[in-house]
């Protein structure tokens, strides 16, 4: 068994997610996409799809960049 990162859970079905170079432990995608996941520059949502980058700013959608005043970037389809 393994400590979540997130939560701190002590679970036998706990999972490990290797990223940027560090492994970190979770007890459940919830937990892994609280830690991880990019956070939406306007709305602040997690983005857990593909979302919208303009320079280092991350967008859950093409609205909330255009929200934002960011021009030109469509959702992807």
């Amino acid at each position: 068994m393994a400590a979540c990162h997130t939560c701190g859970n002590d679970y036998d079905k706990s999972f490990e997610v290797v990223h940027s170079g560090k492994t970190f432990t979770f007890d459940s995608f919830e937990c892994a996409i609280q830690a991880l996941a990019p956070t939406c520059a306007h709305c602040k949502c997690r983005i857990i799809g593909h979302g919208l980058e303009a320079g280092e700013k991350f967008y859950c959608c093409d609205h909330c960049a255009e929200k934002s005043g960011v021009k030109g970037l469509k959702d992807r389809i």
